[in-house]
């Protein structure tokens, strides 16, 4: 298996560094890293570059590059031994769709890793999902040359991967619906009326998962399972309404699927993000995996019920974007981007958020992209609608009950 990661340096790429590192101490060579895409970490990369022996690196900028030199001279690795090293989004492309690479795991953050994603699955690589994004943005465009190419997503994300385990060696039309869980991240159990004076530290500190800054201000809005929802759409063929959500505290079930007969199929596990890399690396075969396992030795109880609608409506949101089609998806994680960042920067409160991903997406007209660029050219429109909805705030932060978005209807 030779693999190009992108996003090398985040917590998925290091995670699946991880992975790599144990399969090949127990069958010497089974996975060799062909190329390693990061951003701006160049003492992390420099470390990748020496242990694991890529044959080319990419960083976001020149300037990172120049860092990334000097760090590797730094570790006394001969030039002789430095792999191509370049810059720009032209060049995560060509690492991603090169000919020494049949694996590619996308985990760039953000739309930064849709072009160099897209174009692998045009090249007919294996595609190990960790970007939500990628689909968010432009799922129609890009499982549409999936289907041409004859290329399975296969997702890394744990409520996916759970999903994906629970529909294996089954027929489409058996499946009734697809469950997925959330954590309800930090305010679950806080009133609604207390919304408006939530702060960034509150919101960071999730009660489950460590993760990325604007990863888990969207677990605290629901957002992010938003994401997941469209996502899940488009992974396995299924429609909004084909998709629920429950939120499930402690975080063991993933996924859920019902089928017709009335049987529901469960994938459970640790939280542990290694289960789902080495998943999606070794499909179809499973391999022994050094993640903690379920004690069933201990009583247990586990917890479902349905989200709330009125505190939580950018869940709300993201299936009526999904339901819209066209470009709305596309709006939606763009402007959740900019208000997410206004938000942890102190600009609007976090009720904002919504605030200002609903006026954008008023704004934004939805159309059909038939390309790439043109998916980024809606993302950049949308950008800038929701930096005027926020600049439109003054700095102000929103107060009380107008803050919050209502709705009578239920989820899912």
């Amino acid at each position: 298996m030779n693999l190009c990661i992108l996003g090398s340096t985040g917590s998925i790429g290091v995670s699946t560094l991880d992975v790599v590192r144990r399969l090949n101490s127990l069958t010497p060579g089974f996975c060799s890293v062909h190329a390693l895409v990061a951003g701006r970490n160049a003492a992390l990369l420099a470390s990748q570059i020496a242990e694991f022996r890529p044959q080319v690196a990419i960083v976001e900028t020149e300037q990172v590059l120049a860092h990334l030199t000097d760090r590797l001279a730094e570790l006394g690795l001969p030039r002789s031994l430095w792999p191509e090293l370049a810059w720009r989004a032209e060049a995560r492309v060509s690492a991603a769709i090169s000919t020494e690479v049949d694996t590619v795991i996308s985990a760039i953050v953000g739309v930064e890793g849709l072009q160099a994603t897209y174009e692998a699955v045009r090249a007919g690589k294996k595609i190990g999902l960790a970007n939500k994004e990628v689909l968010v943005a432009s799922g129609r465009l890009v499982m549409t040359a999936a289907r041409e190419r004859g290329v399975e997503l296969i997702p890394v994300d744990s409520e996916h991967n759970g999903a994906h385990q629970c529909l294996r060696g089954n027929r489409r039309n058996e499946v009734l619906r697809l469950i997925l869980t959330a954590s309800g991240g930090p305010f679950r159990n806080t009133p609604a009326e207390e919304f408006a004076s939530i702060t960034p530290e509150q919101a960071l500190n999730h009660p489950t998962w460590k993760m990325g800054r604007r990863i888990t201000i969207d677990s605290a809005t629901l957002m992010n399972k938003g994401f997941e929802v469209i996502e899940a759409c488009w992974l396995f063929d299924l429609s909004p309404d084909e998709v629920d959500v429950l939120v499930h505290p402690s975080s063991s079930v993933h996924a859920l699927v019902e089928y017709c007969d009335g049987s529901v199929v469960a994938q459970i596990s640790t939280t542990d993000m290694k289960m789902p890399i080495q998943y999606a690396l070794t499909y179809p075969d499973r391999l022994s995996a050094p993640v903690p396992r379920m004690d069933w030795s201990q009583a247990r109880v586990m917890e479902f019920y349905p989200p709330e609608p009125r505190k939580f409506p950018l869940l709300r949101m993201a299936y009526e974007a999904q339901k819209a089609g066209g470009s709305a998806a596309c709006t939606l994680n763009a402007a959740d981007e900019v208000a997410v960042e206004a938000f942890l920067d102190n600009r609007i409160s976090f009720p904002g958020i919504w605030e200002v991903v609903d006026e954008t997406l008023q704004r934004v007209p939805s159309r059909t992209a038939s390309s790439v660029e043109e998916i980024l050219e809606i993302d950049g429109e949308s950008r800038r609608v929701a930096r005027e909805m926020v600049a439109k705030r003054g700095g102000a932060r929103a107060t009380g009950a107008d803050a919050l978005m209502t709705s009578g209807n239920a989820v899912g």
